[in-house]
Protein backbone atom coordinates (compact mmCIF):
# COMPACT_ATOMS: atom_id res chain seq x y z
CA UNK A 1 0.00 0.00 0.00
CA UNK A 2 1.39 3.69 -0.95
CA UNK A 3 -0.26 7.12 -0.07
CA UNK A 4 0.33 9.57 -1.95
CA UNK A 5 -0.20 13.45 -0.64
CA UNK A 6 -1.49 16.45 -1.99
CA UNK A 7 -1.94 19.89 -0.09
CA UNK A 8 -4.17 22.61 -1.44
CA UNK A 9 -5.03 26.31 -1.21
CA UNK A 10 -8.31 25.99 -1.89
CA UNK A 11 -11.56 23.58 -1.34
CA UNK A 12 -12.57 24.20 -4.68
CA UNK A 13 -9.07 22.85 -5.88
CA UNK A 14 -8.81 20.24 -3.49
CA UNK A 15 -12.76 19.02 -4.40
CA UNK A 16 -11.96 19.42 -8.05
CA UNK A 17 -8.80 16.77 -7.72
CA UNK A 18 -10.60 14.48 -6.05
CA UNK A 19 -12.87 14.14 -9.02
CA UNK A 20 -9.83 13.70 -11.42
CA UNK A 21 -8.77 10.72 -9.16
CA UNK A 22 -11.79 9.22 -9.12
CA UNK A 23 -12.26 9.63 -12.85
CA UNK A 24 -8.92 7.67 -13.48
CA UNK A 25 -10.50 4.65 -11.51
CA UNK A 26 -9.45 5.29 -7.73
CA UNK A 27 -11.98 3.99 -5.63
CA UNK A 28 -13.20 6.27 -2.71
CA UNK A 29 -12.11 3.91 -0.27
CA UNK A 30 -8.90 5.01 -1.04
CA UNK A 31 -9.32 8.75 -0.72
CA UNK A 32 -9.53 10.65 2.13
CA UNK A 33 -9.84 14.46 2.10
CA UNK A 34 -8.92 16.90 5.40
CA UNK A 35 -10.53 20.23 5.14
CA UNK A 36 -10.56 23.54 7.59
CA UNK A 37 -13.15 23.04 10.23
CA UNK A 38 -16.52 22.94 8.66
CA UNK A 39 -19.77 24.34 11.42
CA UNK A 40 -21.85 21.58 11.75
CA UNK A 41 -25.08 23.63 10.51
CA UNK A 42 -23.21 24.15 7.26
CA UNK A 43 -22.95 19.80 7.00
CA UNK A 44 -25.74 17.42 5.70
CA UNK A 45 -27.33 15.58 9.09
CA UNK A 46 -27.01 12.08 7.08
CA UNK A 47 -24.66 9.62 7.45
CA UNK A 48 -23.65 7.08 5.39
CA UNK A 49 -20.53 4.89 6.41
CA UNK A 50 -18.74 2.37 3.80
CA UNK A 51 -18.42 -0.98 4.37
CA UNK A 52 -15.41 -1.06 2.25
CA UNK A 53 -12.93 0.52 4.47
CA UNK A 54 -9.50 -0.69 4.54
CA UNK A 55 -8.82 -3.95 7.04
CA UNK A 56 -7.74 -2.78 10.44
CA UNK A 57 -8.82 0.73 9.67
CA UNK A 58 -11.47 0.92 12.90
CA UNK A 59 -9.04 -1.23 15.06
CA UNK A 60 -6.02 1.33 14.33
CA UNK A 61 -8.84 4.39 14.62
CA UNK A 62 -10.30 3.06 17.73
CA UNK A 63 -10.68 5.35 20.64
CA UNK A 64 -7.64 7.62 19.53
CA UNK A 65 -8.93 11.30 18.49
CA UNK A 66 -9.37 13.90 20.74
CA UNK A 67 -12.76 14.83 20.30
CA UNK A 68 -15.70 14.32 18.58
CA UNK A 69 -17.74 17.39 17.04
CA UNK A 70 -19.99 15.93 15.07
CA UNK A 71 -20.87 13.68 12.36
CA UNK A 72 -21.57 14.63 8.95
CA UNK A 73 -22.47 13.03 5.62
CA UNK A 74 -22.70 14.48 1.84
CA UNK A 75 -19.45 16.48 0.95
CA UNK A 76 -17.21 15.21 -2.24
CA UNK A 77 -17.63 11.49 -1.12
CA UNK A 78 -19.98 9.37 -0.32
CA UNK A 79 -18.56 7.74 2.57
CA UNK A 80 -18.72 9.00 6.30
CA UNK A 81 -17.62 12.26 7.15
CA UNK A 82 -16.21 13.35 10.98
CA UNK A 83 -15.89 16.98 12.23
CA UNK A 84 -12.86 16.32 15.03
CA UNK A 85 -11.31 18.75 17.00
CA UNK A 86 -7.38 18.64 16.70
CA UNK A 87 -5.68 20.24 19.66
CA UNK A 88 -3.12 23.02 17.67
CA UNK A 89 -5.00 22.84 14.87
CA UNK A 90 -8.91 23.02 15.39
CA UNK A 91 -11.56 21.85 13.68
CA UNK A 92 -10.95 19.88 10.60
CA UNK A 93 -13.88 18.11 8.64
CA UNK A 94 -12.47 14.43 7.61
CA UNK A 95 -14.55 12.77 4.56
CA UNK A 96 -13.64 9.39 3.19
CA UNK A 97 -12.60 6.17 4.02
CA UNK A 98 -10.99 7.18 7.48
CA UNK A 99 -14.32 9.30 8.63
CA UNK A 100 -15.45 6.22 7.84
CA UNK A 101 -12.97 4.62 10.06
CA UNK A 102 -13.14 7.07 13.03
CA UNK A 103 -16.99 6.64 12.77
CA UNK A 104 -17.35 2.90 13.09
CA UNK A 105 -20.50 0.95 12.89
CA UNK A 106 -21.28 2.99 16.25
CA UNK A 107 -21.20 6.43 15.01
CA UNK A 108 -19.24 7.43 17.80
CA UNK A 109 -15.37 8.86 18.25
CA UNK A 110 -14.06 8.30 21.43
CA UNK A 111 -12.01 10.99 23.09
CA UNK A 112 -8.13 10.50 23.99
CA UNK A 113 -5.21 12.12 22.29
CA UNK A 114 -5.66 13.29 19.08
CA UNK A 115 -1.92 12.90 17.64
CA UNK A 116 -2.53 9.07 18.33
CA UNK A 117 -5.04 9.15 16.23
CA UNK A 118 -3.22 10.93 13.26
CA UNK A 119 -0.13 8.92 13.46
CA UNK A 120 -2.05 5.62 13.47
CA UNK A 121 -4.85 6.73 10.60
CA UNK A 122 -3.54 9.84 8.64
CA UNK A 123 0.01 8.85 8.27
CA UNK A 124 -0.90 4.90 7.84
CA UNK A 125 1.65 4.43 5.12
CA UNK A 126 3.00 8.12 5.14
CA UNK A 127 6.01 9.32 7.37
CA UNK A 128 5.10 10.19 10.55
CA UNK A 129 7.42 13.02 10.78
CA UNK A 130 5.11 14.36 8.14
CA UNK A 131 2.41 15.34 10.52
CA UNK A 132 2.98 18.49 11.44
CA UNK A 133 2.99 20.24 7.78
CA UNK A 134 -0.25 18.43 7.52
CA UNK A 135 -1.19 19.72 10.66
CA UNK A 136 0.08 23.24 9.08
CA UNK A 137 -1.25 23.49 6.18
CA UNK A 138 -4.87 22.60 8.04
CA UNK A 139 -4.32 25.82 10.57
CA UNK A 140 -3.37 27.82 7.34
CA UNK A 141 -6.90 27.07 5.66
CA UNK A 142 -5.33 24.12 3.23
CA UNK A 143 -7.09 20.93 2.47
CA UNK A 144 -5.25 17.43 2.69
CA UNK A 145 -5.85 15.24 -0.06
CA UNK A 146 -4.82 12.23 0.59
CA UNK A 147 -4.47 8.74 -1.72
CA UNK A 148 -4.11 4.99 -0.94
CA UNK A 149 -2.64 2.82 -3.71
CA UNK A 150 -2.25 -0.83 -4.31
CA UNK A 151 0.81 0.01 -6.72
CA UNK A 152 3.45 2.07 -8.14
CA UNK A 153 1.83 2.90 -11.37
CA UNK A 154 -0.98 4.02 -9.99
CA UNK A 155 0.32 6.17 -7.37
CA UNK A 156 2.24 7.66 -10.28
CA UNK A 157 -0.71 8.42 -12.35
CA UNK A 158 -2.33 9.90 -8.83
CA UNK A 159 1.05 12.12 -7.83
CA UNK A 160 0.65 14.02 -11.83
CA UNK A 161 -3.49 14.55 -11.38
CA UNK A 162 -3.00 16.23 -7.82
CA UNK A 163 0.05 18.57 -9.88
CA UNK A 164 -2.35 19.18 -12.77
CA UNK A 165 -5.02 20.14 -10.53
CA UNK A 166 -2.45 22.63 -8.67
CA UNK A 167 -1.77 20.72 -4.99
CA UNK A 168 1.53 21.46 -3.47
CA UNK A 169 4.08 18.75 -2.73
CA UNK A 170 5.17 17.28 0.67
CA UNK A 171 8.29 18.35 0.18
CA UNK A 172 7.62 22.11 -0.83
CA UNK A 173 5.05 22.46 1.86
CA UNK A 174 7.47 20.88 4.48
CA UNK A 175 10.43 24.14 2.64
CA UNK A 176 6.99 26.28 3.55
CA UNK A 177 6.69 25.77 7.12
CA UNK A 178 9.95 25.81 7.55
CA UNK A 179 10.43 29.52 5.82
CA UNK A 180 7.76 30.68 8.03
CA UNK A 181 9.32 30.08 11.18
CA UNK A 182 12.83 30.32 9.97
CA UNK A 183 13.49 34.00 11.46
CA UNK A 184 11.99 33.84 14.55
CA UNK A 185 13.96 30.93 15.18
CA UNK A 186 16.85 32.90 13.97
CA UNK A 187 16.47 35.86 16.25
CA UNK A 188 15.52 33.39 19.29
CA UNK A 189 18.96 31.14 18.27
CA UNK A 190 21.19 34.03 18.38
CA UNK A 191 20.18 35.95 21.10
CA UNK A 192 21.90 33.43 23.07
CA UNK A 193 24.93 33.28 21.69
CA UNK A 194 24.78 31.18 19.09
CA UNK A 195 25.74 31.13 14.88
CA UNK A 196 22.49 29.84 13.42
CA UNK A 197 23.21 29.79 9.76
CA UNK A 198 26.45 27.69 10.96
CA UNK A 199 23.96 25.33 13.49
CA UNK A 200 20.55 25.74 11.35
CA UNK A 201 20.55 21.97 9.71
CA UNK A 202 20.96 20.41 13.19
CA UNK A 203 19.00 23.36 15.07
CA UNK A 204 15.75 22.53 12.73
CA UNK A 205 16.26 18.34 12.78
CA UNK A 206 15.83 19.25 17.06
CA UNK A 207 12.27 21.68 16.00
CA UNK A 208 10.98 19.01 13.38
CA UNK A 209 12.14 16.19 16.13
CA UNK A 210 10.08 17.86 18.58
CA UNK A 211 6.52 17.65 16.74
CA UNK A 212 6.70 13.88 15.78
CA UNK A 213 3.50 12.93 17.56
CA UNK A 214 5.16 10.78 19.96
CA UNK A 215 7.84 13.36 21.25
CA UNK A 216 4.86 16.10 21.56
CA UNK A 217 5.01 17.06 25.18
CA UNK A 218 8.00 15.39 25.99
CA UNK A 219 11.09 16.92 27.64
CA UNK A 220 14.38 16.33 25.83
CA UNK A 221 15.73 14.78 28.80
CA UNK A 222 12.37 12.12 28.71
CA UNK A 223 13.07 11.54 25.29
CA UNK A 224 16.55 11.54 24.95
CA UNK A 225 16.99 7.49 24.48
CA UNK A 226 14.62 7.69 21.57
CA UNK A 227 15.93 10.76 20.00
CA UNK A 228 19.59 8.84 20.08
CA UNK A 229 17.85 5.69 18.70
CA UNK A 230 16.15 8.03 15.47
CA UNK A 231 18.88 10.83 15.33
CA UNK A 232 22.25 9.14 15.77
CA UNK A 233 25.01 11.77 15.49
CA UNK A 234 22.40 14.66 15.84
CA UNK A 235 20.82 14.01 18.96
CA UNK A 236 23.39 15.15 21.21
CA UNK A 237 24.26 18.87 19.46
CA UNK A 238 23.88 21.67 21.49
CA UNK A 239 22.10 23.17 18.11
CA UNK A 240 19.56 20.00 17.79
CA UNK A 241 18.92 20.50 21.84
CA UNK A 242 17.77 24.06 21.56
CA UNK A 243 15.98 23.46 18.41
CA UNK A 244 13.91 20.52 19.80
CA UNK A 245 12.81 22.56 22.95
CA UNK A 246 12.00 25.29 20.76
CA UNK A 247 9.81 23.18 18.54
CA UNK A 248 8.26 22.03 22.14
CA UNK A 249 7.42 25.40 22.95
CA UNK A 250 5.87 26.14 20.02
CA UNK A 251 3.66 22.95 19.86
CA UNK A 252 2.12 24.16 23.03
CA UNK A 253 1.81 28.25 22.06
CA UNK A 254 -0.42 26.21 19.34
CA UNK A 255 -2.15 24.13 21.92
CA UNK A 256 -2.60 26.59 24.24
CA UNK A 257 -3.85 28.92 21.52
CA UNK A 258 -6.26 26.97 19.99
CA UNK A 259 -7.82 26.01 23.23
CA UNK A 260 -8.40 30.38 24.00
CA UNK A 261 -10.23 29.82 20.85
CA UNK A 262 -12.51 26.96 21.39
CA UNK A 263 -12.79 27.79 25.14
CA UNK A 264 -10.95 24.69 26.53
CA UNK A 265 -8.16 24.55 29.52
Amino acid sequence: MESVVGIFQSRTAADEAVRQIKAIGVGEEGITLLRPGTPDEQVESSTTISDTESPGMGQAMGGAVGGALGVAGGASLGLAVASLFIPGVGPILVAGALGAALLGSGGVVAGMAAGEALEEGLTKGLPHDELFVYEHALRHGHSVVIVSVNNADTAERVRHVLERAGAESIDAARESWWLGVRDAEQVEYERNGGSFLQDETSYRRGFEAALHPSMRRRSFDDAASELRERHQGTSAERPFRAGYERGQALQRSWEKEQGRATGLK
